[in-house]
Formats: C-alpha cells, sequence, structure tokens
C-alpha cells in the first residue's frame, strides 16, 4: 500500500531567509503474522450442469464439515468466487461442446496460524481440489506503521545531526518540514525453516516475517 500524506511546515519568522537542511529519513518495521487467509476450492465436470453443480455442492458442504471439526467455524468461511464454464474441444477445426465446468472458491480466514497448513491438508483429504493461495497479515497493522513512520523521523533527524556536526553549525532540533512519502507493506519472507505444522504428514507453511516501512522528508534550520 502507497499514499501520499500532508505535509507540516512552519514558516519563518520575520521573513528572514533561513539556512536549511532537507534529508530523507527510512523507518522499518518487522512483525510476526497472527492471521491467515487461504483461498481454496473445487472446480467439477459434468454434462449437465445441474449435475456438476450438484457434485460440487457436495463436495463444498463435505469441505466445510471438515474444517469446522478442526475449529474453523462458517463465520471464517466464505464464498469469494463461483463460475459456471462450458467447455470445448476443438477436433479438425471444429469446435465441439464437452460439457459444464463448476467452481466454487472459499477464503478461510484462520487466526491461529499454526492451523494453516492443517486446514488446506484437511480441505484437500475432503474434495478440494484447487487451491490458489496463502496470505498472511497481521490484525492490528496501524502499531506498526505508526512505529515504522517514528523510526523514519528519528532517522531523518540523525541524518540531518550528521551533517551539521560535519558542516560545524548548530541544527535546530525541531524541523520546520515534515512530509510522509509512503507507507508501504512487504510480503512475508521466512526466517526459519521449523515445519509449522505440527502434525503427522501435513503441509509445511511458514508464515516468516511481515516488514512495514515508512518514509519521510525533513526539513531542519542550522545557525553558522
Amino acid at each position: 500500500m502507497y499514499y501520499q500524506q500532508p505535509s507540516l511546515r512552519i514558516p519563518p519568522c520575520g521573513g528572514k531567509k533561513q539556512n536549511i537542511i532537507r534529508v530523507s529519513g527510512l523507518g522499518k518495521v518487522t512483525a510476526a503474522p497472527n492471521r491467515a487467509e487461504i483461498t481454496l476450492g473445487v472446480s467439477t465436470e459434468d454434462v449437465q450442469l445441474e449435475k456438476a453443480q450438484n457434485d460440487n455442492a457436495a463436495a463444498i458442504a463435505k469441505i466445510k464439515n471438515a474444517l469446522n471439526s478442526i475449529g474453523i467455524n462458517d463465520e471464517q468461511i466464505r464464498t469469494v468466487n463461483y463460475s459456471i464454464f462450458p467447455q470445448y474441444d476443438f477436433i479438425e477445426g471444429k469446435q465441439i461442446f464437452r460439457g459444464y465446468r463448476v467452481e466454487h472458491l472459499l477464503l478461510i480466514t484462520i487466526s491461529d496460524i499454526e492451523k494453516a497448513g492443517l486446514a488446506v491438508d484437511t480441505a484437500v483429504k475432503n474434495g478440494a481440489n484447487i487451491v490458489t493461495g496463502i496470505k498472511f497479515s497481521v490484525s492490528n497493522p496501524s502499531q506498526y506503521e505508526q512505529q515504522a513512520l517514528a523510526f523514519a523521523v528519528i532517522h531523518s533527524f540523525q541524518k540531518a545531526e550528521a551533517i551539521a556536526k560535519t558542516l560545524g553549525v548548530q541544527l535546530n532540533n525541531t524541523p520546520i518540514l515534515i512530509s510522509e512519502l509512503g507507507l508501504q507493506r512487504g510480503e512475508p519472507f521466512p526466517i526459519h525453516t521449523t515445519a509449522f505444522v505440527k502434525s503427522e504428514a501435513a503441509t509445511a507453511i511458514q508464515p516468516g516475517t511481515l516488514e512495514v516501512s515508512s518514509e519521510v522528508i525533513a526539513e531542519y534550520t542550522y545557525f553558522q
């Protein structure tokens, strides 16, 4: 995610030109994900549309029941896509109708991310033949965003202070301008290789860590 924040500028006193040091600051925070979102579902085919739909509905119901049995309730499961596709074969340049494909995708939200691998295995064992992705996130992102922004401001001051010391001038510690350039959330990256799911022959899923970064532009005045 990237967005522009308004900047804060304090006008100079008395209309006098100020000596200004303009610097950037970067702050980064890493966080352990505590929420997983899994997209999976069922694809069925049949020459009769009603049969393909019924088979799909039965498979989805079986998956939901199996997920319920491992502690994932219906409020954590929702449909994100339901599609019907006519299927054709092309033989000697001719389009021959083969039947229908029905796809039903579910989004499963898990707060206990240790169940992520177990949820995938359970769904697959009970009929899921599509797994399109697993996304990890934190439930309180604003906490880490604010920390990253604070570190970015501190970093900008440290850079301005280093420049002032090099020039042999006195830095005013309060900036006259702070402008946030943007906030970015990185994708999880692995930090260990331990099997994530603690069960026999389960899919090993590792959430890694999430990185949140913020960048600012700051202007500080200095005195000769």
